[in-house]
């Protein structure tokens, strides 16, 4: 991601999309690790508060996407971004594509 990378949306920078390595395959990788982390400790621990943590972090992480990150993207580089998740899922390879 080099300069791209940062945490929250800072809409006074200008980034570059970056569609390769693991966002060739999804665009947001590192919420879809925290996603498998989750649900690894889930089937480590198998039990309703393990269960109860991984369905709100995918909520909490699916509402963040949604209302702040993608419009953001959407803003920032337009075509380019709504031509990416036409084609690259949101979380999962092919899943949260967006026509």
């Amino acid at each position: 991601m080099g300069d791209s990378w940062r945490i929250g949306v800072d809409e006074q920078e200008n980034t570059t999309l970056v569609r390769t390595g693991p966002f060739k395959w999804v665009r947001h990788p590192i919420y879809t690790a925290m996603m498998a982390f989750g649900l690894g400790l889930l089937l480590v621990t198998p039990n309703l508060v393990a269960l109860a943590g991984f369905i709100l972090l995918v909520a909490t992480l699916e509402v963040h996407v949604r209302r702040v990150e993608e419009p953001y993207l959407l803003r920032t580089h337009s075509a380019v971004y709504r031509g990416y998740t036409a084609s690259v899922g949101r979380f999962v390879p092919g899943v949260g594509l967006i026509r």
